[in-house]
């Protein structure tokens, strides 16, 4: 993984540290797979569209009675493995996928159910035969306000990301055109100080180095960047000192990017990052790793003789400023769970 980091970074020179640092490079790299295939350039006509507004807000309700239907605990019209499939494959897709699946498991399969509010949509123009349509939904869950996005998957409409606004942060203002219809990004738009094909490899080289890496200044300090690294320096010093090994490191594991253009210029990039922690102690006859207690779901012993290893699965929405306008872009939404555990 971190082969990979270290790729993308080095990648970064070719075009998104361009804001912000001086350095030379070779040809830009090709667009990654999960941001080509989840943002696409929006077609100019102005009647023909894949997906209207109506549309979306069909299907963000039509989602919101199913989901709170299968949380219900004790409703049990299908076996409860049934239930999860009806929920996790037929409703989701991406890293919603992992978290759904996570939060029927680690609740003995009663999930907590959710009070949506009226949606706010953002629904890009795309042409009729668009391959990856997607939208994005603003509307309060639990009474916080939540970002939601839907992608069409095998010719079905799956919910794929959810991130909650941060206390005190509110969503950019979106740029939409005189039909109310907003403007996807291409993968390597140029014109935002990260664009959307490196915002992954962005944040989880931040999130690993903090101020140290070449990435440090493109993301602003925060809990979910900066904040992190420092965390995980720290638990690696203490576990050095306890006789164990720890790190931890994040991966964009093909979870899809969705770019919006916002009013001012820059963009309103969603995405996912796998974050995988691993503990291995020295010796396997007297050194104990204690199991935490969100893991006891995947893990039922208390205590682990050889290695821990934690997977969680984090979705962010960060706003990026335009490249005429440089600085720190700034995570403004998060969500995330524990979502695998294994040891031994």
């Amino acid at each position: 993984m971190r082969a990979y980091r270290r790729r993308k970074v080095l990648a970064l020179a070719a075009g998104v540290l361009a804001a912000a640092t001086a350095c030379t490079s070779s040809a830009p790299p090709t667009s990654t797979k999960q941001a080509a295939a989840a943002s696409a350039t929006p077609t100019p006509s102005p009647s023909a569209v894949g997906l209207t507004r109506a549309e979306a807000a069909k299907e963000f309700n039509d989602f919101i009675v199913t989901d709170d239907r299968l949380r219900v605990a004790g409703d049990q019209e299908v076996h409860l493995e049934g239930l999860l499939d009806l929920e996790a494959k037929d409703l989701t897709t991406g890293g919603q996928t992992l978290l759904t699946v996570a939060a029927f498991l680690s609740t003995d399969y009663a999930p907590p159910r959710y009070k949506w509010g009226s949606p706010t949509l953002y629904v890009p123009r795309f042409a009729v035969d668009e391959k990856a349509p997607w939208f994005s939904a603003l509307a309060t869950r639990n009474g916080r306000p939540t970002l939601l996005t839907f992608a069409k998957a095998a010719d079905r409409w799956r919910l794929s990301s959810v991130a909650q606004l941060l206390p005190g942060q509110q969503l950019p203002e979106i740029e939409l055109d005189a039909e109310s219809f907003a403007t996807a990004l291409a993968p390597d738009d140029k014109t935002v100080t990260i664009s959307p094909q490196f915002m992954q490899p962005v944040h989880a080289s931040v999130a690993e180095t903090g101020t140290a890496g070449v990435t440090a200044g493109l993301l602003a300090a925060g809990p979910y960047t900066t904040e992190v690294a420092e965390q995980i320096a720290s638990l690696r010093d203490k576990a050095k000192g306890n006789g164990y090994s720890y790190d931890s490191i994040f991966s964009a594991d093909n979870f899809p990017v969705y770019a919006l253009r916002t009013k001012d210029g820059g963009a309103l990039i969603q995405y996912s990052l796998s974050r995988t922690t691993t503990t291995t102690t020295k010796t396997a006859e007297d050194d104990y790793i204690p199991v935490p207690e969100s893991a006891r779901w995947a893990i039922s012993a208390p205590v682990l003789r050889r290695t821990l290893r934690l997977i969680e699965t984090h979705q962010y929405a960060t706003a990026v400023p335009p490249l005429s306008r440089p600085s720190a872009a700034a995570v403004i939404a998060h969500d995330g769970a524990l979502t695998k555990a294994s040891g031994q």
